[in-house]
């Protein structure tokens, strides 16, 4: 009888070792996850690239603009954190003496927009309706974090 009871005693520290084993690596695996990516899962990334995907390609200035209001929008938001914030690189079509843009900084020709009250749509002859330009992307972690548009 005492040997019964001891067995059961060891049977139950040896499964609540391996409740606590298996607690502790699934806590450290979805830390390392955190970590590691940008917090975001897959299906989250996919609807975060697809309102910035439709534009890629060669397009005119008016969808450009259209798109640069998207990503206005997106950095503007209240959950928009510097790992969502999308940057615009405007290569060899707008400088920073030569165009102004409001609620943006403009520094080595990448254009940050930034959240501000009085944001106001990039409009004015920095993208031409009669010209066609190409926008491609530049990715972070499976998530677009620059759009170039040349």
């Amino acid at each position: 009888m005492e040997n019964a009871s001891k067995a059961l005693i060891i049977a139950g520290a040896i499964l609540l070792s391996i409740l606590l084993i298996s607690l502790g690596i699934a806590i450290f695996s979805q830390a390392q996850t955190v970590i590691d990516g940008s917090g975001m899962s897959d299906a989250e990334v996919q609807a975060f690239n697809s309102k910035f995907e439709k534009y890629q390609g060669a397009k005119k200035g008016s969808v450009i603009r259209s798109m640069v209001q998207e990503v206005m929008s997106n950095n503007n938001s209240s959950q928009a954190s510097d790992e969502t914030r999308v940057s615009i690189n405007a290569n060899n079509k707008i400088g920073a003496t030569t165009v102004a843009i409001n609620s943006t900084e403009v520094t080595n020709n990448l254009i940050t927009l930034q959240s501000t009250a009085n944001a106001q749509p990039v409009y004015g002859s920095a993208f031409s309706n009669t010209k066609t330009y190409t926008v491609s992307f530049i990715w972070n972690d499976g998530r677009i974090a620059i759009i170039q548009v040349k």
